[in-house]
C-alpha cells in the first residue's frame, strides 16, 4: 500500500503488515535480501583462517579471512547435500562439512570429496561455495545476498560522511547482548525512529535529553535523530564540552547506531517470525581493557538494559493492540514522527507497493 509522501496527510502502514506471515516472506525476499545487512566486525576475522557463521536474510553464511588476507562471505551450505560447512566461530585453514566431510578452502574452492570415486561428469572446480557481496565500513562488515539492491557506496556512503566528524579509530567491542521480543520487527523499528514516546516511556532518559530540541533528519536510506545532552547523570558527557549530543542513526531497514560522546553501539533487528523479533546489541569503546573503562562499560550496559526493558514492554503491548479489530491505520505527528513516515515509505517502495 503506497504511503502518501505528504506527512501531514499520510496514514501508517496497515496493521496486518505487522502479523501477516505472507508479508514477512515478502520482506525477506524484497527488503532484507537486496539491502546491505550488518553481519559482524573486522576483529572477528582479524587473521587468516578466522571465521564466524551467521544468517543473512535467511541465508546461512560463513565469513572468513583467506590466506590472501581478503575477507569473504561464503555460503554455509555444502554443494553435496546442503550440510553446514562451518559452525560457530574460530580459526581453521579449511572448512569441512559436518554431514559427509566434503572440504573447502578459505576462498570457497572445493578441495576434497571422500569416497566420491566413480561419479561421472563431475569436476570439483565447478562446485565452489557460492559467495555473497561483502563490504566494509570502518570496522563494520555488511553483506548483500541479492545483488539487485543499490551499490554499497550509494547505500552507506553518505551516512559514512555524516559520521566523519566522529573518530572511531581504536574502538573495539566491549560487550554483546541479545534480547527476544514478542512483536514484529517493524514495531521495534517504528519505536526506535521517534522520540515522541520518550517523555512517557523513558522518564530517566527524558530527564537527560533536551527534548525541546530533539529533531530527526531523513535522507535516502537513513535517518538521524539528534538531541543535546542536557542534564547528564547516566549519560557521560564529553569532558571537553565540545560534543555533548546523543545521535541515533538508522540505516534501512534494520540497523541502529547509537552514538554518545564516549562510546557507540549497534542494534541489529532480526525477525524470528511474524510476531517474534531478535535484537542484538553490541557496545564499542576506545581501549575497553584500559583502567576505568570497564566500569563505564558496565554502567552503559546497565542503563541500556533499563531503556530496553521499557521498550520491550511498550512494543509487546503495541503488537497486541495491532491485532485489535478496532485498529488498522494511524496518523503521524508532523513534529515528531517524520522518521517513522520515512521508514514506512521506504518499506512500501521496496515491497513494490
Amino acid at each position: 500500500m503506497p504511503i502518501d509522501p505528504r506527512l501531514e496527510r499520510a496514514e501508517t502502514i496497515p496493521s496486518a503488515w505487522y502479523f501477516d506471515p505472507v508479508i514477512l516472506e515478502a520482506e525477506y525476499r524484497s527488503v532484507f535480501a537486496p539491502s546491505w545487512q550488518f553481519a559482524g566486525v573486522e576483529e572477528d576475522v582479524a587473521e587468516p583462517g578466522m571465521f564466524f557463521t551467521t544468517e543473512v536474510a535467511g541465508e546461512p553464511v560463513v565469513v572468513t579471512r583467506g590466506r590472501d588476507g581478503r575477507i569473504r562471505a561464503l555460503s554455509n551450505v555444502c554443494r553435496h547435500r546442503a550440510g553446514p560447512v562451518a559452525t560457530g566461530c574460530g580459526k581453521r585453514m579449511s572448512f569441512q562439512c559436518g554431514y559427509h566431510g566434503w572440504s573447502y578452502g578459505l576462498d570457497g574452492r572445493l578441495l576434497a570429496m571422500p569416497e566420491f570415486d566413480g561419479v561421472e561428469n563431475f569436476r570439483k572446480e565447478d562446485h565452489p561455495l557460492p559467495s555473497f557481496d561483502l563490504e566494509q565500513w570502518g570496522s563494520l562488515l555488511f553483506i548483500r545476498v541479492d545483488p539487485a539492491g543499490p551499490p554499497f557506496e550509494q547505500f552507506v556512503g553518505e551516512l559514512a560522511g555524516r559520521l566523519a566528524h566522529r573518530s572511531f579509530a581504536g574502538y573495539r567491542r566491549a560487550h554483546r547482548k541479545e534480547w527476544t521480543l514478542d512483536c514484529n520487527w517493524k514495531v521495534y523499528v517504528d519505536n526506535y525512529l521517534e522520540g515522541y514516546h520518550i517523555p512517557i516511556v523513558h522518564p530517566s532518559l527524558h530527564a537527560e535529553l533536551d527534548y525541546a530540541n530533539y529533531r530527526t533528519e531523513t535522507a535516502r536510506w537513513y535517518s538521524i535523530q539528534h538531541s543535546p545532552i542536557r542534564n547528564p547523570v547516566r549519560l557521560r558527557p564529553d569532558p571537553s564540552g565540545s560534543n555533548n549530543e546523543a545521535e541515533y542513526y538508522w540505516l534501512f531497514p534494520n540497523l541502529m547506531l547509537n552514538v554518545y560522546p564516549d562510546n557507540f553501539s549497534t542494534n541489529l533487528i532480526l525477525p524470528l517470525g511474524a510476531g517474534r523479533t531478535l535484537t542484538v546489541f553490541e557496545w564499542f569503546f576506545l581501549d575497553p581493557e584500559a583502567p576505568g573503562v570497564a566500569k563505564s562499560v558496565e554502567e552503559t550496559v546497565r542503563y541500556s538494559d533499563e531503556i530496553q526493558i521499557e521498550d520491550i514492554t511498550i512494543c509487546e503491548a503495541v503488537q497486541r493492540g495491532l491485532r485489535s479489530r478496532t485498529y488498522d491505520r494511524g496518523r503521524y505527528s508532523v513534529r515528531r514522527e517524520n522518521g517513522v513516515h520515512h521508514f514506512h515509505a521506504l518499506l512500501s517502495e521496496w515491497l513494490g507497493e
